[in-house]
């Protein structure tokens, strides 16, 4: 037969791969010609090979004939040198996607779970603790923040009564991790204010300082009802050092001499209520009035922006109190909106109502 050459055609032979994705690489091995000593039925991590036939391919070619493999080794010996580079070759690029699937689903495993945590302290009081909800895939690049104030008067309430603002910022917007604050409550003589301004600046100072351990950033929004809509304000344009991307006020309180002085409808025991969470009067105590009014810190360098809903027929907290602070927000050039309900009240809104407000809500963050 002269110097004819003999090569194993793989022929037929089907590369199945368990890993799906590397089917294109299993198209290019059906299509290769090496040679070999006989052919091989063992399977490697990645493929599992099926038979081969081995065939001759010289003057009198018969495809698919069977061939001694004593007989072609011993007559072309030359060719065993190519035969083992071509092996090792093939034995590389195996390996070479053996280790790439097992990278891969490394990487996979290394997803970040989401994790709730409940009734995590920021301070030595009983009180002073919050519920955090960290979204999967969470960064410290990208990962942005909503903290949330319960409202009560300053007197009472708790972070369960957001259980259902929980509930639907978790669905709207489900990269952002949320922090669900409690308070010490005003219970004259104690925990008179600034007691609650100085809770929230500790809560927030205290999430900021756990980016690292959350896998968080520092950008946050506030969100708070009736006292807390007025804690977020306070915090937002007054203490924040790390000013908060926007403010969410339902139906908050701006005007702390204003509520006493004016309260909705003659009520004096809205009246009475702000002494008690205070302490005193605006006359007899009037810094702590100034020093506790959001409204007396909006400049150009403090504001914020901020969307403000408000029932129209609320019975404790007059709308005026979120007008007045779109107003001073437009006058420093400050974003705002303000989104009035005329006929719903103080946060007994019907189902409707609440939809179009967290709608509002919704759109409004992802403005910042």
């Amino acid at each position: 037969m002269g110097f004819q050459r003999f090569y194993l055609k793989l022929n037929g032979l089907f590369c199945i791969l368990i890993l799906k994705r590397h089917r294109k690489i299993a198209s290019v091995f059906s299509n290769l010609r090496f040679f070999t000593k006989k052919p091989t039925h063992q399977c490697s991590p990645a493929f599992i090979y099926m038979p081969v036939s081995i065939s001759f391919n010289g003057d009198n070619n018969i495809l698919g004939e069977p061939i001694v493999v004593k007989r072609f080794l011993a007559t072309f010996s030359a060719n065993f040198v190519t035969m083992r580079f071509n092996r090792i070759i093939l034995l590389t690029v195996v390996l070479f996607i053996a280790i790439s699937c097992k990278k891969k689903s490394a990487g996979t495993d290394a997803t970040i779970a989401a994790l709730s945590i409940a009734n995590v302290s920021y301070g030595p009081n009983a009180q002073q603790n919050m519920d955090v909800y960290l979204p999967e895939n969470r960064s410290t690049a990208a990962t942005k923040l909503m903290i949330m104030i319960h409202g009560g008067g300053w007197t009472s309430g708790d972070k369960a009564d957001f259980a259902q603002f929980v509930d639907t910022m978790k669905r709207r917007l489900p990269g952002y991790a949320i922090f669900n604050i409690n308070y010490r409550l005003s219970a004259n003589p104690s925990n008179l204010f600034p007691t609650q301004e100085n809770d929230v600046k500790a809560a927030v100072q205290f999430i900021l300082g756990k980016m690292g351990e959350y896998l968080i950033s520092n950008k946050y929004v506030l969100i708070g009802a009736s006292a807390g809509g007025h804690l977020a304000m306070l915090h937002g344009y007054k203490n924040a050092n790390v000013k908060p991307k926007a403010v969410v006020s339902f139906f908050g309180i701006s005007d702390m001499a204003e509520m006493y002085n004016n309260p909705v409808g003659g009520n004096v025991l809205i009246s009475f209520s702000v002494g008690q969470a205070v302490g005193g009067t605006p006359v007899s105590n009037a810094a702590i009035y100034a020093s506790s009014s959001p409204i007396n810190f909006i400049t150009a360098a403090t504001a914020v922006p901020t969307i403000l809903l408000h029932g129209g027929t609320d019975p404790l907290v007059r709308p005026a109190q979120s007008t007045a602070v779109r107003d001073k927000l437009l006058t420093v050039g400050a974003a705002t909106q303000y989104v009035p309900y005329p006929t719903a009240g103080h946060g007994d809104w019907d189902n409707a109502t609440y939809t179009d407000a967290f709608n509002k809500v919704e759109a409004f963050i992802k403005l910042y």
